[in-house]
């Protein structure tokens, strides 16, 4: 069964590091870009990170420097890990999969969601 699932989500200071992971189901792992989005309260949903099949990445603006995205070709997972948490990274945050995420394209596959919120 096609499916992305998230885990790692919670409550976290701001300044603490957090780290999500995305578990894949190997046709989709293999086979797409893998990424994380998110969504704040009341915002448009925006690309956090994106990796290829190759490892290639990419980055919000607003995370460079601070969140790095990986990917486990054995365990068929992708993991984000958060640092310098700051209030405005609160949101639902999402894996992704699809072909053509690194030129723009709209993911194929979704997970459920997870969500971190950071404190003051």
């Amino acid at each position: 069964q096609d499916q992305l699932v998230e885990s790692g989500g919670g409550l976290v200071q701001a300044g603490r590091s957090l780290r999500l992971s995305c578990a894949a189901s190997g046709s989709i792992f293999n086979s797409n870009t893998m990424a994380w989005y998110r969504q704040a309260p009341g915002k448009q949903r925006e690309v956090v990170a994106r990796i290829s099949i190759r490892d290639s990445t990419d980055y919000g603006d607003s995370v460079k420097g601070r969140f790095t995205i990986s990917r486990d070709h054995a365990k068929n997972t992708v993991d984000l890990q958060m640092n310098s948490l700051k209030l405005e990274d609160t949101a639902t945050y999402y894996c992704a999969a699809g072909p053509l995420l690194l030129s723009g394209g709209r993911p194929r596959y979704w997970g459920q969601g997870t969500e971190v919120t950071v404190s003051s």
